[in-house]
């Protein structure tokens, strides 16, 4: 077995290029947990949307529509811009408030708060790319860095011994160059997983933007603001509870008087 190799620079390694190694090992683990998280979740995400969709316009009436919205997974986000957009048009409806933002049209209304939705369920699906950027960006240096390091020690041992031959020189720079090798292999992936992410996230957004621009349509269309104006006089005031009814008293019944 030849002397040049990792487990032998690992062996021969000194605290700095063990550092750079375990540096190399930690961005490597968890970019490709990130990666694997996130395509599951991205996956999930993009089925739960579509099957929401067509559960909210499959239904007979706003009432059941946002009942269906309230019944979907907690992380769904579909539902969530529903909802939002649901509880500002209700909002505007009963313009009881007195806010500056009331004083909005209902068109504008309604539209600032899909904007919010959307841009909140967006955040959320880019959470983390930071790191993928990250690793795929400063590995590559990490790696020469630690390249560097390995040649100036090599080179310096070289130079004690006091042979300059290939024999003497190839292994320890090669052991050397090992880490640039583990840089890269630790920046391809995190690149190829950041774009693949990217592009799967921008086919998401659209379906949300979509299904944004079709709910401001719904909600804002003078056909069905009434439902909307119904629905909130329906929740702004509640039916009152039917009275319990009074039960008579009877009448004490006096006992007759004695006869004198």
């Amino acid at each position: 077995m030849s002397e040049m190799g990792l487990a032998n620079l690992i062996a021969q390694a000194d605290a700095v290029a063990l550092v750079v190694l375990a540096i190399l090992f930690i961005m490597s683990a968890s970019s490709w947990y990130y990666i694997a998280a996130k395509s599951i979740r991205i996956r999930t995400a993009t089925k739960y949307a579509y099957r929401a969709i067509d559960e909210f316009w499959n239904t007979p009436n706003l009432r059941d529509a946002i009942t269906v919205m309230e019944k979907q997974p907690a992380s769904e986000a579909c539902s969530k811009i529903a909802l939002d957009c649901a509880n500002a048009a209700l909002q505007h409806a009963q313009n009881k408030s007195g806010r500056l933002g009331d004083s909005m049209s209902r068109a504008d209304f309604v539209e600032r708060a899909l904007r919010y939705a959307v841009a909140r369920e967006t955040a959320r699906l880019e959470n983390g790319l930071t790191l993928l950027a990250t690793v795929g960006s400063i590995s590559p240096f990490v790696g020469l860095f630690g390249t560097v390091w390995g040649i100036y020690h090599a080179l310096v041992k070289i130079g004690a011994s006091g042979e300059a031959s290939l024999d003497v020189v190839a292994g320890p720079v090669g052991e050397a160059l090992i880490m640039t090798a583990i840089g890269l292999a630790v920046a391809v992936p995190a690149v190829l997983g950041y774009n693949f992410i990217i592009r799967s996230n921008r086919k998401i957004i659209a379906v949300f933007d979509a299904f944004a621009n079709d709910l401001h349509s719904y909600f804002t269309s003078d056909a069905n603001i009434n439902i909307v104006g119904a629905l909130s006089k329906s929740q702004a005031n509640p039916a009152a509870p039917a009275a319990r009814p009074q039960a008579n008293p009877v009448a004490a019944v006096k006992p007759p008087a004695p006869k004198e």
